[in-house]
């Protein structure tokens, strides 16, 4: 009788483990907000054709083909 005792003890301590964890899990879950996107707004298109700009992406690019 004291061996079932305590495995009853141990799956009951397992699964109280187990359904407190998901409880946090999900509070913390629900509570935390989306985050947002902030992106710069474009440029506007120029007028008289063209469109390419000197970026710094542009720029970055630049720097990795040089041999």
């Amino acid at each position: 009788m004291p061996n079932n005792q305590a495995k009853a003890s141990r799956r009951g301590f397992f699964l109280s483990a187990s359904v407190a964890g998901a409880a946090v899990a999900t509070t913390a879950w629900v509570k935390t907000p989306a985050p947002t996107a902030v992106s710069p707004l474009p440029k506007p298109a120029p007028e008289k054709g063209g469109g390419y700009s000197l970026s710094d992406h542009v720029k970055q690019y630049y720097k990795t083909t040089l041999v």
